[in-house]
């Protein structure tokens, strides 16, 4: 995501010529989107992007779980 908006900020300079932006060649303005695509292939192909969605999807279900306890006012289980 970081990628994407350096690539528009570069874009948008190159475009309304912003020193020193627009004195860059095209593939250094462009080179942002080409690593952001690279980015994406190897977080989906390593199963990073997957892993990050999964750890999401617990701290959610164990805040969701710990927010039901106080609101019950019992303490966590034991097992």
């Amino acid at each position: 995501m970081y990628l994407l908006a350096l690539g528009l900020g570069f874009l948008v300079m190159k475009y309304f010529g912003v020193d020193p932006v627009a004195d860059w060649a095209w593939w250094l303005v462009l080179m942002p989107f080409g690593l952001a695509v690279i980015w994406w292939a190897w977080a989906d192909a390593t199963g990073y992007t997957k892993r990050k969605a999964m750890a999401r999807e617990a701290t959610r279900k164990q805040e969701r779980i710990n927010r039901n306890n106080a609101a019950l006012k019992t303490g966590p289980r034991n097992k």
